[in-house]
């Protein structure tokens, strides 16, 4: 009976482990998908009234998201706090 019990809790405790494994690597995957699709983009970027080519776009997310890395759960959260708004307004009311 013990053993059964033990077998439970550890394929319980297996299975979370598995699908935050899962979430983790869907996240990273999510954004290189996103990042990829802006750095492939036939688009000009405009920031703060300048233009930019899609790489340097690439590479300002890319400083945005490390800022923000600990507060990025989801795909969403990605483009909320690395791909939308500035750092600054986040910071101003």
């Amino acid at each position: 009976m013990m053993r059964c019990a033990l077998f439970v809790v550890a394929s319980i405790l297996l299975s979370m482990f598995a699908a935050q494994s899962f979430a983790a690597e869907s996240l990273d995957e999510s954004i290189k998908y996103l990042l990829d699709y802006v750095a492939n983009s036939n688009a000009t970027f405009i920031r703060n009234g300048q233009t930019h080519t899609p790489q340097e776009a690439v590479n300002h997310i890319k400083a945005k998201y490390e800022h923000f890395k600990g507060e990025i759960k989801t795909p969403a959260d990605f483009i909320r706090l690395s791909a939308s708004s500035p750092i600054t307004s986040l910071f101003h009311p």
